[in-house]
């Protein structure tokens, strides 16, 4: 079931999307070679606390920490650990809070020091694909016209799209109706009504699509081993364009 949101609770999603943003910029300071991903953890529930929240993800499911972090070939849900980022990494960070009865959630990948160009071009890419995405957005259009923008954009570039994780609604819970995947035919699937709240999150590999899941039971890894990049916004669908509640001005001012 679909739960179109009022005006007052897309300004709380707002709120939790906001504070998702800047906890993502604090972990963002610290992405450094020689830091532990258990650092990034530690910096992400301290500031959500202090700001009145509570970690989103932190229990959900038996899930362990305050983050998922996935580092090179993993796409998503990675543990954080005593692992030390090194020259040339990447790193997905997803975070989530709850605040005021609702969720936030978003995701953002970020190079350590100096990346390949074809990693760079990934991140650009993957980046640019969620912008895309997101615009199709807006009252009338489809769930498919979402993962069509996504999908053309990345494939059309030489890279390829996780098919067993995909977007979603949010709201009172994490995951909600409908799902949001990134690949799909333009104009198919369910219609996108204003009030929905939906999260994109183009999760883009830069060797083959086919994913498999580590031992923990939680990490998604390409199954070739080449690296993965992963971006999320949390997006309010609207008539005539969509209302982005994600920022990464935060980041990009760091």
């Amino acid at each position: 079931m679909i739960h179109l949101k009022t005006l007052e609770e897309i300004e709380i999603l707002r709120e939790n999307a906001i504070l998702v943003s800047k906890t993502l910029a604090e972990v963002g300071k610290l992405v450094a070679p020689g830091v532990t991903t258990k650092a990034l953890d530690k910096r992400a529930e301290e500031f959500i606390r202090d700001n009145g929240a509570v970690p989103g993800f932190l229990g959900y499911g038996g899930f362990p920490a305050t983050l998922c972090i996935s580092v090179n070939d993993v796409v998503v849900h990675g543990f954080p650990s005593d692992y030390e980022l090194k020259e040339g990494d990447i790193v997905s960070v997803d975070c989530g809070t709850i605040y005021k009865g609702f969720y936030g959630d978003s995701a953002y990948t970020f190079p350590v020091g100096e990346v390949d160009k074809e990693t760079a071009y990934l991140l650009k890419t993957t980046k640019e694909a969620l912008a895309l995405g997101a615009k199709q957005a807006i009252d009338g259009n489809r769930i498919g016209d979402i993962g069509h923008a996504v999908q053309s954009y990345c494939e059309n570039r030489g890279f390829s799209v996780v098919r067993e994780l995909v977007g979603h609604g949010i709201g009172r819970d994490m995951h909600e109706d409908p799902f949001v995947p990134n690949y799909g035919k333009a104009g198919s699937g369910k219609r996108l009504k204003e009030g929905m709240v939906i999260c994109i999150e183009p999760m883009i590999n830069a060797g083959k699509k086919e994913v498999y899941e580590q031992e923990n039971g939680w990490g998604i890894a390409t199954s070739d081993g080449k690296k993965s990049a992963h971006f999320e916004w949390t997006v309010a669908v609207k008539k005539g364009a969509p209302d982005i509640l994600t920022t990464f001005d935060y980041i990009d001012n760091i």
